[in-house]
């Protein structure tokens, strides 16, 4: 007697790294079926033979749709994804629009995670690295201007945050490409509410080469909101907007 073929499709949608579904009963056993993966996540083949009497085997085709949207669960993801965009970008200056958009849209999620009243945080104390400003001459000031960085380039931007509310503010420049400098800020920290800081720096010194080293300018005050802190990294907002991120020094 003449059969025919059965054929079953079978669309399998993954969550997470189980899934559960239900298994057709059948009147004869399946042997497993073997799936292969590619990168790309082509849809997936599964292939198996299946001794039905004398007939040709039955071939049963099982089509998996894996969806691999960008999914960030928590801020160490996060934390990890702001610190590979803006790592070696000259602290944002090499970044594009559309790259600096993606920094701010992570730093708001990761904003969630904050901790209650971060400025009582005693984590805020130490030395941090000043690795992106979304503005970037606002750390530096004019020496980070694009007139300034054809003289100056800068090396490396500190902040250091001493008890009880001794802030210090540190840009190493190369001057003219060969005489190695300073740009220092000494300022005292106090806190506004739980999330705002104030500082009022002295007026900045300067140091060029091994001799000349002088103070200009006069006073300047900043305010920033600390938006979230951590062990590694620390994000603040000023009081114009200005996205800066800190990681932490080893």
């Amino acid at each position: 007697m003449a059969l025919a073929a059965h054929s079953l499709a079978l669309s399998i949608s993954f969550r997470g790294a189980q899934c559960q579904h239900s298994k057709p009963k059948l009147p004869y056993s399946i042997p497993p079926i073997s799936i292969s993966k590619s990168k790309s996540n082509p849809p997936l083949i599964g292939l198996v033979s299946l001794p039905y009497r004398h007939h040709k085997p039955l071939r049963i085709f099982a089509s998996v749709s894996v969806s691999n949207p960008e999914v960030r669960t928590g801020p160490e993801d996060l934390v990890a994804s702001i610190l590979s965009k803006v790592t070696q970008t000259d602290g944002g200056v090499l970044l594009t629009t559309e790259e600096h958009e993606e920094v701010a849209a992570m730093a708001e999620e990761l904003q969630k995670y904050c901790v209650n009243e971060p400025v009582k945080c005693p984590l805020i104390f130490g030395e941090w690295n000043v690795v992106y400003c979304s503005i970037p001459t606002s750390p530096g000031g004019g020496y980070r201007s694009a007139l300034g960085r054809l003289f100056f380039k800068t090396k490396e931007m500190i902040q250091a945050i001493e008890a009880p509310d001794t802030v210090l503010n540190k840009v190493s420049i190369r001057a003219f490409g060969f005489l190695d400098g300073e740009v220092s800020l000494k300022g005292t920290l106090k806190a506004l509410d739980d999330k705002w800081i104030q500082v009022v720096f002295e007026p900045p010194e300067l140091r060029i080469g091994p001799i000349l080293e002088f103070r200009y300018g006069g006073e300047s005050e900043v305010k920033l909101q600390i938006t979230y802190i951590d062990d590694k990294i620390r994000l603040g907002k000023g009081s114009r907007g200005s996205l800066f991120v800190f990681q932490r020094r080893s």
